[in-house]
């Protein structure tokens, strides 16, 4: 497994700083011997089916999980025009079954509207079968052509939420985006990640969509990170594979769609957003051990001390904490920096005082250091848990908002872009947009802006001086 021997390097060094945390955290591990596709290390796995479970709860509220199959017959591909031409230089082809070449070519999915729409059209028949929720978590498959880094920009995207729903009118669909924008928002508040919504400009929209709007934490260095989209498909699907229903009258009508995305880019964003030069930082919500209780041996009570160490950690996990007790042989500064790096919010310490004050020292990930009775320990176990989660929340929003800039001119915004992401006004047009990309090196990430800290208001154009709107500028992973 990984080298603890030596420090991280410096968070400021932010590419530096993830990649090494990435393998020596035991994320996952980059030499398997395809460019892109990496192997999840068991605690770097635990972390993302905690990570899934969240979201699995969220999306069961009004969704149910399915699982459609990795392989799509090109007929059934090439359907929809616009949707491949978005996708076409992606797609990974298998061309031969054994030694025999296939009469019909099958693509390793890039995405799955094309496997499960045609599905879609069988299924819906009558306006009683509406809405159809279901999502699927799975492996997809993309040729990235860019430089791939672990969790952020794969071949192989190991844990892709795809989120596939049917309404019987546009508004209903519309209805569904807001419901799921809600629900991300929720699930990124439970990472304690802070997120910007906004809506992407025409030309940088899911493919076949009548529009996207996308989900974007900010990294140490002030990127985007995008880590989630939920697409208003219109009926564009429905025509092309046919999933039509028969309304109240007995007319025949188009269903309206949406879908919704979020990969394994959540769990970069968790580590990204909230880890420091000692390690990971994980919330409570997801960290596979979430108490890592440490026993102080000093003289002849070292039984008597593993002895109660025990009957805690059984009362923590009997209170539904995940918890583990290292009582190696190392001296406890090894120990402390060993579940540091892994991120552990709660170290608790009970040594031969604690024992005869019948107290715990609990420390969390960032520091802070509380003395708490032994009795009702699980208690005040979840109380310190909830608090180191709202710490690192705050902490994570106030690095937000020291990132947003705000620029009246593209030499300002390209001043400010370095390490921020910049709020401009925009008329919506494309040339100017194009033209504001060239000044600054950056992307026009989108508009009607949703976040606390940006007043989605109008302003000059920062191109043109005509009306615009607000508009985030950025430069991304």
């Amino acid at each position: 497994m990984a080298d603890e021997t030596e420090g991280l390097p410096p968070r400021s060094d932010f590419s530096a700083w993830y990649n090494e945390v990435i393998r020596r955290a035991e994320i996952m591990d980059v030499r398997y011997p395809v460019k892109g596709l990496y192997v999840w290390y068991p605690f770097g796995f635990a972390l993302r089916n905690h990570t899934y479970t969240l979201l699995r709860s969220l999306l069961n509220r009004d969704h149910e999980e399915t699982l459609f199959p990795l392989l799509i017959p090109e007929t059934e591909f090439m359907k929809e025009a616009e949707h491949i031409k978005g996708f076409e230089d992606e797609v990974y082809w298998v061309t031969h079954g054994g030694l025999s070449p296939l009469d019909v070519k099958l693509a390793l999915r890039p995405t799955s509207e094309t496997a499960i729409y045609p599905m879609y059209a069988l299924w819906i028949r009558s306006h009683a079968d509406l809405p159809l929720k279901l999502y699927q978590i799975v492996n997809t498959f993309r040729y990235e052509t860019k430089h791939t880094r672990p969790l952020i920009r794969l071949r192989e995207i190991t844990s892709f939420m795809e989120s596939h729903t049917v309404h019987a009118t546009w508004d209903e669909a519309n209805e569904q985006v807001e419901y799921e924008l809600a629900l991300t928002q929720e699930f990124y508040r439970d990472l304690g990640v802070p997120i910007i919504i906004s809506k992407r400009p025409d030309w940088d929209k899911f493919p076949g969509a009548d529009f996207t709007m996308a989900i974007d934490a900010v990294m140490p260095d002030g990127r985007t990170l995008q880590i989630g989209t939920v697409h208003h498909l219109g009926d564009h699907f429905s025509r092309t594979f046919g999933i039509t229903y028969e309304d109240v009258d007995g007319v025949q009508q188009f269903g309206s769609q949406t879908c919704y995305g979020i990969s394994e880019r959540c769990i970069a964003a968790v580590i990204g957003v909230h880890g420091d030069d000692k390690g990971l930082v994980l919330p409570a919500t997801v960290a596979p051990t979430q108490v890592v209780i440490i026993p102080v041996i000093v003289g002849k009570r070292g039984d008597e001390i593993l002895a109660a160490v025990k009957t805690l950690e059984s009362e923590l996990k009997a209170a539904g904490l995940r918890v583990k007790t290292d009582a190696r042989d190392m001296r406890p500064g090894a120990k402390y920096y060993h579940w540091e790096l892994h991120g552990v919010p709660l170290r608790v310490e009970l040594g031969p005082r604690d024992l005869d004050n019948h107290q715990l020292v609990c420390v969390n990930r960032l520091g802070v250091k509380t003395i708490v009775p032994r009795e009702n320990a699980a208690e005040s176990v979840k109380k310190l848990l909830d608090e180191a989660h709202d710490q690192i929340l705050a902490r994570a929003e106030n690095h937000l908002e020291s990132h947003l800039m705000t620029a009246a001119t593209p030499e300002e915004c390209n001043e400010k872009l370095d390490g921020n992401v910049v709020v401009v006004h925009w008329c919506g047009c494309r040339d100017c947009a194009d033209k504001l990309e060239e000044l600054t090196n950056s992307s026009l990430l989108g508009t009607e802006v949703r976040s606390r800290y940006v007043v989605d208001d109008e302003g000059p154009c920062i191109i043109c001086g005509k009306t615009g709107k607000a508009a985030l500028v950025g430069r991304s992973y």
